[in-house]
C-alpha cells in the first residue's frame, strides 16, 4: 500500500451514511410505569418528552447503510443504545443540544438490531423507550484479498512515492459506497484520491509525493457496507505505516548516470547503462518509476523469445531493485562495466557496477521513486506501480468521490 488523513474515498468523509430517512413516532400510549431502575418506560403523551426513531419500529430489510437516528422533543437524550447481537453496538454521536442522536457506522446486514433510548424531560425525569429494525439479508460477501503496503511484502516503512493498493476477492460495482468506506490517515495532511483500475482494484495516491516520516493508516471500514446487488463486506481491515527519509533516485539514459537525493542532498552518483534499443521492448521506459521489490537473486529471461530461439538468454543477477512489470530492474551488472557511464548496452534494465548495486539495494526503500528519462518509450500508468505517470486531473478521472483531504491521526 498508501488521512492530515485521507479517507477513503479520500477519507472521504463519515462511513456509509446517507441523507436522514424521516423520522417516525414510536413511543407507546398508555400510563407511565416505572421498571427496576426507576426509568419511566413508555407513556410518552403523559410526559413532556417523546422519543422519536428511524428506522421505524419492526421496519424490516433495512439498508445496511441508511443510519440510525433517534430524536427527542421536550426534553434531552441521556443515552442511545443500539444492539445487534454479535456484531456488537452501533456507534454514533449525539448532537451538541441533547436533542439528536445518529449512528456513524454501518449496520452488518442480516442483523436484528434493537434500539434503547434513555431521555430526560424538562422536570428531570428519565424515561426509557426502545425500537426494533432488521437489516437485509446478504446474498454474498465481498473481502479485501491484498492491501499493499504490508509487513511480509513492503515491509512498514516506505518511500514517499508509496501508493496504497487494495485488492478485492470479487467484482465491485457499488465504487462509492466501498470508496467512502475506505479511509485514509496521515500524520502530515495531504490532499489525495482513490482510484479505480478496474472492479477489483483500487489504488490511493496524493497529488503530491507523501512528507518524510508521515505516519499514516488506512481503515478499510467495509463490514456491511454494500458492494453491488445483495453483495456486503465481510470485515473491518486496518493497516498503519510510516513513510520514510525523502529519496528520490534520477537517471539519464543520455548522461548514463544515477543520481541519488536524500532529504534533498546528493548522496550517491553512479555511472549506468540503460537498453540498447533497436527493438522496442529492447529500451528503457521513461518515467516515474517505484521501487516494487529488492531481490538479493533474479533469474532474468529474455522477453517472448523461448529457449533455441535467436536472442534467448537466462542469466541469475544479483542485488536488484525492480521498478515495473516489464522485466525493468536496477541491478548488477559486472559484464557492463566498461560501458556504465558512457553507452547503453542492456536488453532494458539499468545496469550499475557490483558495488553500487549492493549499495542501492540497501538503501532503497519499497516505494522510492527511481525516475528515468531520455527513452522515447514511455513507462505506462499501468506497467507495475506507475501511478506517478497519470497528472492529477488523469488520476482523479477514475476516483468515484474525488479526493480531498486525509484525515488526522
Amino acid at each position: 500500500m498508501g488521512e492530515g488523513a485521507l479517507v477513503g474515498r479520500v477519507a472521504y468523509g463519515a462511513a456509509g451514511l446517507l441523507a436522514l430517512a424521516l423520522l417516525t413516532a414510536c413511543s407507546a400510549g398508555g400510563p407511565d410505569r416505572e421498571d427496576p431502575e426507576g426509568v419511566t418506560t413508555g407513556g410518552a403523551g403523559a410526559r413532556g418528552a417523546s422519543t422519536s426513531f428511524s428506522p421505524q419500529d419492526k421496519a424490516a430489510d433495512v439498508p445496511t447503510d441508511q443510519p440510525v437516528v433517534v430524536a427527542v422533543h421536550g426534553g434531552r437524550l441521556k443515552s442511545v443504545r443500539v444492539d445487534g447481537g454479535g456484531s456488537g453496538p452501533l456507534p454514533g454521536v449525539l448532537s451538541a443540544d441533547g436533542s439528536r442522536w445518529r449512528s456513524n457506522a454501518t449496520a452488518r446486514p442480516g442483523t436484528s438490531y434493537t434500539v434503547t433510548a434513555v431521555s430526560v424531560d424538562a422536570a428531570g425525569k428519565e424515561s426509557r423507550e426502545t425500537s426494533t429494525f432488521t437489516t437485509v439479508k446478504a446474498k454474498e460477501t465481498f473481502d479485501i484479498k491484498t492491501i499493499t503496503p504490508n509487513k511480509d511484502d513492503t515491509g512498514l516503512t516506505v518511500g514517499i512515492g508509496m501508493p496504497i493498493m487494495i485488492a478485492f476477492d470479487k467484482p465491485v460495482t457499488d465504487r462509492v459506497s466501498v470508496e467512502r468506506n475506505l479511509i485514509v490517515r496521515s500524520s502530515k495532511p495531504v490532499e489525495g484520491a482513490w482510484h479505480w483500475f478496474d472492479d477489483q482494484h483500487v489504488d490511493f495516491r496524493p497529488q503530491e509525493y507523501w512528507p518524510a516520516r508521515t505516519k499514516v493508516r488506512v481503515e478499510a471500514r467495509l463490514a456491511g457496507v454494500r458492494g453491488g446487488p445483495g453483495m456486503y463486506g465481510k470485515r473491518d481491515v486496518t493497516v498503519d505505516f510510516k513513510i520514510g527519509r525523502a529519496q528520490i533516485t534520477k537517471g539519464s539514459t543520455d548522461e548514463h548516470v544515477l543520481i541519488v537525493r536524500r532529504d534533498g542532498k546528493k548522496i550517491r552518483s553512479m555511472p549506468m547503462s540503460a537498453g540498447q534499443g533497436g527493438q522496442w521492448k529492447y529500451y528503457t521506459t521513461s518515467g516515474i518509476h517505484l521501487a516494487m521489490s529488492r531481490e538479493p537473486v533474479t533469474v532474468m529471461t529474455s522477453p517472448g523469445i523461448g529457449p533455441g530461439q535467436p536472442g534467448y538468454y537466462q542469466l541469475t543477477v544479483y542485488n536488484t531493485v525492480r521498478i515495473s512489470n516489464s522485466g525493468e530492474y536496477v541491478h548488477s551488472a559486472p559484464w557492463s562495466v566498461g560501458s556504465q557511464g558512457h553507452a547503453n548496452v542492456s536488453h532494458g534494465c539499468v545496469n550499475i557496477s557490483p558495488d553500487n548495486a549492493a549499495w542501492f539495494i540497501k538503501n532503497t526503500l519499497i516505494g522510492d521513486p527511481i525516475i528515468i528519462t531520455g527513452s522515447p518509450r514511455k513507462l505506462e500508468p499501468t506497467n507495475g506501480w506507475g501511478h506517478w505517470q497519470e497528472n492529477w486531473k488523469q488520476w482523479l478521472k477514475w476516483s468515484s468521490l474525488k479526493g480531498g483531504p486525509t484525515l488526522g491521526l
